[in-house]
Parts: structure tokens; C-alpha cells; sequence
């Protein structure tokens, strides 16, 4: 197995030098963060964090790895991770726990990174109840070609935690097999932080960072093509959906009134 390092040593080596792009701006006031509440922090049950991005009212798109609890090597538990939408410094636009997750079955919890490991590390999370799309409007995924190789990124990170970081311009150095990589400003909390390209009058997600490092001193951050991976998450999350749980209604005598019930959500969405 060809691993991440002689992988990206192989291609960058070969790519012409250039500054790297630093230039971050934290959305600390309401008017900044209009258009990206749907960037939310994940926290995970243990006090790590990751960033997730809303793709539909009750989807949150994020790296796989950010999906297992490292103590059982298995999926965070239903309320374990909550999402925070639009979170700037302790006030979000909306809370939700996330109640189902799915990952690709060939995605190693505890696998070395790899090329194999990064075109896998995706994740989607079912939130409890929908965000309404007034208070957070979720981003589409990218389609069709790339013109230029400008992108940019909004995540939380370490040092950063409190509020979302926006860089608005970064570079696409390179897309090929399966994985994409780019000089976008990542660190420790930015797993799971969407890659955006302009198309039309707003950004659509065209990859998620799955990991980064340094190569001669340039930050390098590395993701994968979406291409047919989230479709076949969404058919997973459909297939393994619990069943609704029948309700049992229990009259006393003289009254019409139920009075217990068993609660439960209902199925679907996207």
C-alpha cells in the first residue's frame, strides 16, 4: 500500500512553488456569519471536535474518522455528537444531536492514513430534528467542471474553536485518483470542513479534508472526489434507519383521553 507521505511527496515535489495562502477571517458578528450557518462545530462525546456542513436540513456532511468513538472503534452512540450550526462564540443558530451516522463499510476506524483511507473518510449524520433552511441554509455539492483552481474553506480549529474561520481564497494544487489537495489553512478541528468552489452565485462542497500536513514547509491538506460516495451514504442511511415504534394508546375507563403514548420520530428525510 502506497502511503500518504511518499504519495504526496511524489506530486507536490513536482508543483511549482508558491506563497502559502494564511489569510483567515473569524465570523465573530451576526452580518459576517449571514450565508454560513450552515457550517456548524461537531462536538464529540470525549471533547474532541470536528466541522460538519449541512447538505440538507437534517444532514451533516463530515470526515469519516470523525464518526468513531476511539474507545470502542465503533460509531459515536444516538446523542453523543451534537452539532452547533453557525457557532460563534457560545451562540449557535440551532443545537441537534445526531442520531445516526454512516460511513463507508471499506473505511478503517483505525487504519493508517493511506490514499485508500483519505478517498473513503466521509461521513453523513442524521440530526435529531430538521434545521429549518431560514436559519441555516444548507450548501449543494458541487457538479460539473472546475473552472481555475481557487476554493476556499470555513471550519473551526485548534486555537479557533469558538467560531467559524473563513479563508476565502485557496489553492487546488492537484486532483487526481480520487483524491484532491490543496494550500487551504487546515489544522486540528478542520477534519471534516468542507472544500467549497464557486459555482453560481454561491460555493458548492467539492471535497471534505480528511487530513494535512507540511511539505517543505507549505501546509497541504488533503481530500476526496464526492463523486457517488454521498448518494451511496444517503442509501445506507435509508436502508439502516431504525423503524418507527408503534404507539400504544391507553384509555381509562369514562375518558377519551390517552394517557401514555410512546414518543418517536418520524422517518425520512433527505
Amino acid at each position: 500500500m502506497k502511503t500518504l507521505t511518499a504519495f504526496a511527496l511524489a506530486l507536490v515535489i513536482a508543483l511549482p512553488v508558491a506563497a502559502q495562502n494564511s489569510g483567515l477571517r473569524r465570523l465573530t458578528d451576526r452580518d459576517d456569519l449571514f450565508g454560513w450557518e450552515a457550517v456548524g462545530r461537531l462536538n464529540l462525546n470525549g471533547g474532541g471536535i470536528c466541522t460538519g456542513t449541512l447538505i440538507a436540513p437534517d444532514l451533516v456532511l463530515t470526515a469519516a474518522h470523525c464518526a468513531f468513538d476511539d474507545a470502542t472503534g465503533r460509531h459515536f452512540a444516538p446523542g453523543q455528537v451534537l452539532f452547533q450550526a453557525g457557532l460563534r462564540d457560545g451562540v449557535s443558530v440551532a443545537d441537534r444531536k445526531v442520531v445516526q451516522i454512516e460511513t463507508p463499510p471499506e473505511f478503517a476506524a483505525r487504519g493508517a492514513i493511506s490514499t485508500e483511507r483519505i478517498r473513503v473518510d466521509i461521513a453523513l449524520m442524521r440530526l435529531e430534528t430538521p434545521i429549518p433552511t431560514a436559519l441555516a441554509d444548507p450548501f449543494a455539492l458541487h457538479s460539473g467542471d472546475l473552472r481555475g483552481s481557487e476554493v476556499s474553506v470555513s471550519s473551526y480549529g485548534r486555537g479557533r474553536t469558538e467560531a467559524i474561520s473563513r479563508q476565502r481564497s485557496c489553492s487546488l494544487l492537484w486532483r487526481d485518483q480520487g483524491l484532491m489537495a490543496f494550500d487551504c489553512n487546515v489544522t486540528f478541528g478542520s477534519s471534516g470542513s468542507a472544500i467549497l468552489a464557486r459555482e453560481g452565485t454561491r460555493g458548492r462542497i467539492l471535497s471534505v479534508v480528511s487530513t494535512g500536513g507540511k511539505i517543505d514547509g507549505r501546509v497541504v491538506g488533503y481530500g476526496m472526489e464526492l463523486d457517488g460516495i454521498v448518494d451511496r451514504l444517503k442509501r445506507q442511511m435509508r436502508r439502516d434507519a431504525p423503524a418507527p415504534r408503534a404507539s400504544v394508546r391507553r384509555l381509562q375507563a369514562g375518558s377519551g383521553r390517552s394517557t401514555a403514548g410512546a414518543k418517536f420520530v418520524r422517518p425520512g428525510g433527505s
